[in-house]
């Protein structure tokens, strides 16, 4: 057994990693730390865990005896954490905010298992990736691997609520959210810097503008990303590169028709659809932006840095109705 302490463990990312590690067989919580509920059981704020656990949420956290830290506060608090506490850089980290996903940033390993899986397992530091950039890399890597892809390459993605975080905000309001969908940060958004990246990774001299548009949707969770690029392959050549790529991965799959969020949402899978119609090569990818895309990647993550077989705790099934 592996002793757990979670910072920040109120928002809707905690409650995810919580509801999972508490039936995580190798793992004991032991530290649930939040300043806004400190004091407080942590099934009277994440109420879906009524009857799951008995934990309360403490106000000041510590290193001694913890085995591994999920850092869970918003971005920019994970670095400040750190400086102020030096210690915690002896425990292995899984920060899941996006203050060391870039490179250069300590020590941290860019927490994609699909093409990081020996470096995560051989860190104490992993940086878990955005949930719109794991959709849209997960999506893009095989085309990038098999040179499939001419000039540039077109995005759109929808968004759940959720991926706003639990914090009150107009974005979040119902009456805003519901019957309703908007752009936001078209071409700009944060999450591109490290999807770049990984893609250099793949193809040293890959030059292509990745143009990312945005949407929030009228629904709670998860996440459809739509790509688009020119293409001299086949459809089938196309299948194959993605089938290949992703043979021996337990959670992103190749399907054969164009997949529904629900099939996803409240796993840790990726759905990869892709096509080719003309010449044109379309991808399709959906995650649960709260487990593949943010608290089940970093238990997949977890469980590589411990030597443990990369899907404990991680059987979970679709909502599916």
């Amino acid at each position: 057994m592996i002793n757990v302490g979670i910072i920040g463990a109120a928002g809707y990312t905690a409650g995810e990693l919580i509801r999972i590690l508490i039936h995580h067989p190798e793992v004991h919580i032991v530290l649930a730390q939040s300043e806004s509920q400190a004091g407080k059981k942590v099934c009277d704020v994440h109420r879906d865990l009524l009857g799951e656990t008995a934990l309360a949420f403490k106000k000041e956290f510590h290193v001694e005896g913890l085995d591994v830290v999920f850092l869970c506060k918003g971005h920019g608090e994970s670095r400040k954490i750190i400086d102020a506490y030096p210690e915690l850089l002896e425990c292995k980290i899984v920060d899941l905010s996006q203050d060391f996903r870039l490179k250069g940033a300590h020590d941290f390993v860019y927490g994609l298992p699909e093409i990081h899986k020996s470096l995560i397992s051989k860190t104490k530091h992993v940086a878990n990736p955005g949930c719109f950039a794991t959709s849209i890399q997960l999506g893009l890597l095989p085309a990038i691997e098999a040179d499939a892809i001419d000039g540039n390459i077109h995005v759109s993605g929808i968004t759940g609520s959720t991926g706003a975080g639990q914090k009150l905000s107009d974005i979040t309001h119902f009456s805003r959210r519901s019957n309703n969908a908007s752009v936001y940060k078209p071409l700009e958004h944060q999450h591109m810097l490290e999807t770049n990246e990984t893609l250099a990774l793949l193809d040293e001299k890959f030059s292509r503008k990745v143009l990312f548009i945005p949407y929030r949707g009228a629904f709670t969770r998860g996440i459809i990303t739509t790509s688009h690029f020119e293409t001299q392959l086949s459809e089938q050549q196309l299948i194959e590169s993605y089938e290949a790529f992703y043979a021996k991965e337990p959670y992103t799959h190749v399907v054969s028709e164009s997949p529904d969020l629900k099939q996803v949402v409240n796993t840790n899978k990726c759905l990869v659809y892709p096509k080719v119609i003309k010449g044109t090569a379309m991808i399709v990818s959906v995650i649960d932006n709260l487990l593949k895309g943010a608290s089940g990647q970093a238990v997949q993550n977890m469980n590589l840095q411990f030597g443990f077989n990369e899907t404990t705790g991680l059987k979970l099934k679709s909502t599916a109705f």
